[in-house]
């Protein structure tokens, strides 16, 4: 079942009864009247809190925790700065740590490569959806080696952010870059609560990476396994900027257009379903790698 992305960014106080979120206005001014919401705990898969006045009780968090769920808070520039997520998301967690510690660096170059093969090609989708040019990406993504020893992505992307978007806006991708930047961050940060949670939820540990290794990055695995995906977020983007030019301020209805992510349909192993749940179907594969059953990531394709 697609699990809910549940989006808070008023003054309330969360609470648990009876297996449910209780979404609770009776203390705040001017809210008093407003009857308390519920939404059933197991149906969660991604919470976003986006107001300094939320308040939330611990048996909440444990619940949600119980229930793998990611929950998110925001920063006073309305941006996603943290995440909290099962520590103990399956029952085979430490053998699969195990695995995941003793992954020998040529498998971890060939899990690189799948990676940034299935990346490229995915952007070249998103250019040819707006009748771009993709030719240069499509040879990108069959030449990348072993490791991309060549740094084939980081030539993807120059070529790839040149042309996504109209030429007069001289768009450069910088998270703290001019719009669309701030969608793209939006976007990602929801992205990237998915990956983690799925990756959680296949007994593996978002901080060891394939790829990414930085030593103050928590979700470095997350941040490996999120990038074919990233493209399903350009592409709403960039609709979303065809539809409107109002994105300076990255307001309610914008947030509810990219809370939409998890439940993009999409292609995997030729199959349709919802992003989330083609998340879980490429941790899972990656957990077969890493114990040595497989060495074929399952990603996306559009």
């Amino acid at each position: 079942m697609i699990k809910r992305s549940i989006f808070i960014g008023s003054p309330c106080h969360l609470k648990t009864t009876n297996e449910q979120l209780v979404i609770q206005y009776s203390h705040v001014k001017g809210q008093e009247e407003m009857a308390d919401m519920y939404v059933p705990i197991e149906d969660i898969g991604v919470i976003v809190l986006d107001h300094e006045q939320i308040t939330l009780s611990h048996r909440l968090l444990e619940k949600l925790i119980d229930n793998n769920a990611a929950l998110i808070t925001c920063n006073e520039k309305h941006l996603p700065t943290g995440m909290l997520l099962n520590l103990d998301g399956n029952s085979l967690q430490a053998e699969r740590f195990k695995y995941q510690q003793d992954a020998t660096i040529p498998l971890k170059k060939q899990l690189w490569q799948q990676t940034v093969q299935y990346k490229i090609a995915n952007q070249a989708a998103v250019l040819e959806h707006f009748n771009i040019d993709s030719g240069r990406l499509r040879e990108l993504s069959k030449a990348v080696k072993s490791g991309d020893s060549d740094n084939y992505e980081a030539q993807a992307a120059a070529f790839y952010w040149k042309v996504l978007f109209p030429p007069a806006w001289n768009f450069i991708r910088h998270r703290e870059g001019e719009p669309p930047n701030n969608l793209l961050n939006y976007g990602y940060s929801i992205l990237r609560g998915v990956v983690a949670r799925s990756l959680v939820g296949s007994g593996l540990l978002p901080t060891l990476g394939i790829f990414h290794h930085n030593k103050y990055n928590a979700y470095a695995l997350a941040d490996d396994i999120m990038e074919p995906y990233r493209p399903y977020v350009d592409l709403l983007v960039r609709q979303i900027i065809n539809e409107t030019s109002s994105i300076d301020v990255l307001n309610r209805e914008l947030k509810a257009r990219l809370l939409q992510i998890p439940a993009i349909d999409v292609t995997i192993d030729g199959e349709i379903s919802p992003l989330m749940i083609a998340t879980q179907r490429t941790s899972a594969s990656l957990a077969k790698c890493y114990a040595g059953t497989s060495r074929k990531l399952i990603y996306p394709i559009m």
